[in-house]
This record gives C-alpha cells, structure tokens and sequence, in this order.
C-alpha cells in the first residue's frame, strides 16, 4: 500500500510532468518547464539572453528578469524563449548549512 502512496504523490504526478517537461536544477530547488506554446501575462519564462539561460517574468510587453531588469523593445529580438515554467520546487534542506 505503501509504494503506491509514493507513486500516487511522486513530484512526475504532482506537477504534471509529461514527456515534454525538462526539471531544471535552480539555486534553490528545481523548476518545471514545458514548451512555451502560448504565453500569458504573469508566466515565468525560461529564456536565453546574451548566452545565459535566467527565469523572467511576462508583463505586458516585456520581460522581468529575477535582478528586476526589464527586457522589452528591440531587445525582445535577442531573447530566445526556452520554455514556461509551471512550477517551482523549493528542497526542504538546505544541504549546505549545518542542522
């Protein structure tokens, strides 16, 4: 009964993670990412800017980065969309500091 509990409530089932899914490790976890078919004002993107890969958030006609710099205009044209982030998993335990 046990294992199935656990498969009920693995994080695949929980976030809804389909063959087109990536888990991306971040500072503080991971986040999913499906492809980006259709965004939304107030998504979060996974994009690719000047070589890095960075989350942003969708507003109106521009981009939020996590630093709060606003990528819109012209700029828009170098950014790629690598994805949607659908969720954010936050690791119980930081593993770096001492319990």
């Amino acid at each position: 009964a046990m294992d199935y509990v656990e498969r009920q409530l693995s994080p695949a089932v929980l976030c809804n993670i389909g063959a087109d899914s990536r888990v991306l490790e971040t500072d503080v976890g991971f986040a999913i990412v499906e492809p980006a078919t259709k965004k939304t004002p107030g998504d979060v993107l996974l994009i690719l800017c000047d070589g890095h890969t960075q989350f942003a958030k969708l507003m109106g006609k521009a981009l939020i980065t996590d630093d709060g710099e606003a990528i819109e205009g012209n700029a828009l044209e170098e950014v790629e969309v690598l994805g949607r982030v659908t969720f954010f998993i936050n690791r119980a335990i930081d593993d770096g500091l001492p319990i």
